[in-house]
């Protein structure tokens, strides 16, 4: 049993989408709360904070794209793209 569930994990962390997808979920689950905390503390401290919260969730958005990108390039999940 223990063998099959090595073997398994084996071929899931040596397909490039899955590991992609490993790789993607975990940077969400730091990224995604970091970014809400953020935003939270500029609703509630400023006077126009929505405003603020706003920009920064729809900026986030474009930001966590380019940092994606950066380090699927770093970890040799995507070879087809250079570093600019």
């Amino acid at each position: 049993m223990t063998s099959m569930m090595s073997n398994i994990l084996d071929k899931l962390f040596k397909n490039e989408y899955s590991r992609t997808f490993l790789i993607y979920s975990i940077f969400r689950a730091i990224y995604g709360p970091i970014i809400l905390v953020i935003s939270y503390i500029f609703a509630t401290e400023l006077e126009d904070g929505i405003y603020f919260s706003i920009i920064i969730l729809l900026s986030s958005m474009i930001f966590s794209r380019i940092i994606f990108s950066r380090i699927k390039i770093w970890l040799n999940l995507e070879t087809s793209q250079q570093l600019e």
